[in-house]
C-alpha cells in the first residue's frame, strides 16, 4: 500500500509539473504577439521582423519554454518521429501513399507513425494525442490537407506540417502536389481530340481544393474547344466507389447521355465502368470512361482505365523529404526535388496514361435494349 501511495504522489506531481509548464500561448501573451508569431519564430521562419523575433526569444527564455517534446527529442539526437494522418476513403490511394511514405521515412532514418483521424475526435484532442506521441512533424494527405482548422491547430502547437495534394497554400505549411487544373484539362482535350463533344464529368469531394481545380480544368478545356458546358452532364461525387455508382446512373439516365465520362478519381471511374456493363453498354465502344490518379484499381478492372497518373508514392516521398529537411534546418530542397517554389511548395509531374477504356465515339446508333416479352408493340 505505501508503494502505491508513493506512486500516486509521483504521478500527481508529474501531472502538476506538466500542467504548470508554459505553453505557446503563455509565450505569446508574455511577448505581446499572437501564438502564430511564436510558432514562426520557433520554426525559424524569415517572415518575422528581427525586433519581434528578439522579443519572442526573450519571452521563451524568461518562461523557460520548451517548444515541444518533439523538439527536445531532436535536440537530444533521438530518432526523428513523423506522423502520417489519414481519413481517405480510397484504400487504393492510401496504400500507395503508405508505401512511398514508409520507404522514404526509412531512408531518412525516421520512424513513421500512421494515425487514423477518427471523426469522433475533435482537432484539439487529436493534436494533444500527437503531442503525447512525441512527434516531430506531420504529413497530411487528402482530405486533411484541405482542413484549415487542422493545419492551424498544428501550427499553434508548434508541430511542422506538410500538406499533400492540397490546393490551398496555408501559411507556414508546405505543399506537395501536381497541377490538377492542367492535368484535368489535358484529359478533357484528349477526349475532344477523339471526337467526343458530350463529355460527362463526375466531381470529387467538394471539401477538397483538388476537386475544384479538376472541374475548372474540365470547364476550361471545353471552352477552349468552343463546346458549351451542359450542367446536366456534371454530377457530384465524393471520391468513393459508391458515389461513383450514383453519379454514373444519373448521367446515363439522361435522354441524351454522353459518349464519354471523365471521373475525378479512379474509384469513381471504376464504378462508372460497372454501371455501363450493367446496362449492357460496351466500354469503350459505347462509352469511353477515364479516371484520375492511376491507382492499382486502374489496372485491375476491365477494360483497364485511361487515367491521369498522379505520382502518389512520389508525393509521399517528397513530403517526407521536405519535412525532414525543415526539421534539420536544411534549406537545400532543390537538391532532391527539382520544382520547389519560393514558399517551399513542391510540384511534381503528372502523365496521361492511355489504356483500353477510351475510343472515338461510335458513328452508328447504340444497340437498343431488348424489349421484354409481353410488352406492348
Amino acid at each position: 500500500m505505501p508503494d502505491k501511495t508513493k506512486t500516486r504522489e509521483k504521478t500527481a506531481k508529474a501531472s502538476r509539473r506538466q500542467r504548470e509548464a508554459p505553453t505557446i500561448s503563455d509565450v505569446a501573451e508574455h511577448a505581446g504577439v499572437s501564438p502564430m508569431t511564436v510558432s514562426r519564430v520557433i520554426n525559424n521562419r524569415t517572415t518575422v521582423r528581427e525586433s519581434t523575433r528578439e522579443r519572442v526569444e526573450r519571452s521563451i527564455e524568461a518562461l523557460n519554454y520548451a517548444p515541444s517534446v518533439a523538439a527536445r527529442a531532436l535536440a537530444g539526437g533521438e530518432e526523428m518521429r513523423l506522423g502520417l494522418l489519414y481519413s481517405n476513403p480510397s484504400s487504393s490511394y492510401l496504400s500507395e501513399f503508405l508505401v512511398g511514405g514508409l520507404d522514404q521515412a526509412s531512408r531518412n532514418n525516421a520512424h513513421l507513425v500512421v494515425e487514423q483521424f477518427d471523426e469522433g475526435w475533435s482537432v484539439e484532442e487529436l493534436v494533444r494525442h500527437l503531442q503525447r506521441g512525441r512527434l516531430n512533424g506531420i504529413v497530411l494527405p487528402p482530405p486533411l490537407c484541405d482542413s484549415p482548422e487542422m493545419v492551424e491547430a498544428l501550427q499553434v502547437a508548434g508541430i511542422p506540417a506538410v500538406s499533400v495534394a492540397g490546393g490551398y497554400a496555408f501559411e507556414e505549411s508546405a505543399i506537395v502536389g501536381i497541377d490538377d487544373f492542367h492535368a484535368a484539362g489535358e484529359m478533357t482535350r484528349h477526349l475532344i481530340a477523339l471526337g467526343h463533344v458530350r463529355i460527362g464529368f463526375i466531381r470529387g469531394n467538394p471539401n477538397q481544393r483538388a476537386s475544384e481545380r479538376r472541374y475548372e480544368g474540365y470547364v476550361s478545356a471545353l471552352s477552349e474547344a468552343g463546346l458549351e458546358l451542359d450542367p446536366a452532364l456534371v454530377t457530384q461525387g465524393f471520391f468513393t466507389y459508391r458515389s461513383g455508382l450514383d453519379a454514373a446512373e444519373q448521367i446515363l439516365d439522361l435522354a441524351e447521355p454522353p459518349t464519354a465520362i471523365f471521373a475525378s478519381n479512379d474509384d469513381m471511374a471504376a464504378a462508372t465502368v460497372a454501371v455501363a456493363h450493367r446496362r449492357g453498354l460496351d466500354v469503350p465502344g459505347d462509352l469511353t470512361v477515364c479516371g484520375f490518379d492511376d491507382t492499382l484499381l486502374a489496372t485491375t478492372i476491365w477494360p483497364e482505365l485511361t487515367t491521369i497518373r498522379q505520382p502518389i508514392s512520389d508525393m509521399a516521398r517528397a513530403a517526407i523529404d521536405l519535412i525532414v529537411q525543415r526539421l534539420r534546418g536544411d534549406r537545400r530542397d532543390g537538391a532532391k526535388m527539382a520544382k520547389v517554389d519560393a514558399h517551399g511548395h513542391v510540384l511534381l509531374d503528372y502523365a496521361l496514361i492511355r489504356r483500353q477504356s477510351d475510343a472515338a465515339p461510335r458513328r452508328r446508333p447504340r444497340p437498343r435494349p431488348r424489349r421484354q416479352e409481353g410488352a406492348a408493340a
